[in-house]
């Protein structure tokens, strides 16, 4: 599996795509068009131990849904991001077994060594 999940409104991940300049054999995701799917999801949290690693809590609706004031389960945060599209943290690169989530500059730099960039 070799994707790339973005926004395609959010600056920061429009950057990130022409910076990490991907080979055409990557599918690009827009997750506003195409939402996650579970056994994507499960993938990663296999790979990353948690749910909540996946979750955005930047998301403007964390904090209107008073979602910062509960203490979640990561059967919450697996729900949560099934269902609205802004709480995936993004972007996220899969290439395989290798993934990179977020956009953090040093998340940003592994991804770039991990494809020779």
């Amino acid at each position: 599996m070799k994707r790339f999940y973005y926004l395609s409104s959010c600056s920061t991940c429009i950057r990130i795509l022409k910076e990490l300049n991907l080979p055409t054999q990557f599918e690009l995701i827009d997750i506003k068009k195409t939402n996650i799917d579970e056994e994507t999801l499960d993938f990663l949290q296999s790979k990353t131990g948690s749910f909540e690693a996946l979750f955005s809590k930047k998301a403007m609706k964390y904090k209107s849904l008073g979602l910062n004031q509960k203490n979640l389960s990561e059967i919450d945060y697996k729900k949560l991001i099934l269902e609205e599209y802004t709480f995936l943290k993004r972007p996220i690169l899969i290439d395989e077994q290798s993934i990179f989530v977020g956009n953090l500059a040093d998340v940003v730099q592994k991804a770039k060594i991990h494809l020779g960039i």
